[in-house]
């Protein structure tokens, strides 16, 4: 995915609408996590298995894929606000995940049975 250009076009897209005085850092926050809930909404009463096969139904999947676009254009538009380099920050995080979570521990603790 091309970040930069991701963006270039949604801050295109905003302006020629004039949406900008309502793309502050606490109304994206807001409209990103109703975008959250909307993805959500569409695995709610699915189990486990039936939503790891939510993409083989055409319908559910393209409600999911629309979701989850309408997820990543509110974060590449607050990351954008905010002026936030979103690739420095996974690397930075991913690293950060890397000390607090170890391989082993995570790998054995993965692979002990979860009581419910």
């Amino acid at each position: 995915m091309d970040v930069q250009a991701i963006t270039e076009k949604l801050r295109t897209f905003a302006s020629e609408r004039n949406w900008g005085s309502y793309h502050t850092p606490k109304n994206l926050s807001m409209v990103l996590g109703c975008e959250v809930a909307e993805l959500m909404e569409l695995f709610q009463w699915f189990t486990p298995e039936e939503s790891a096969r939510i993409a083989e139904l055409p319908n559910q999947r393209v409600r999911v894929e629309d979701e989850m676009a309408d997820v990543c254009i509110y974060l590449l538009t607050l990351a954008d606000a905010l002026q936030v380099d979103l690739e420095a920050a996974v690397l930075r995080k991913t690293a950060k995940n890397a000390v607090k979570y170890p391989v082993a521990p995570m790998k054995q603790a993965a692979e002990e049975p979860r009581v419910r």
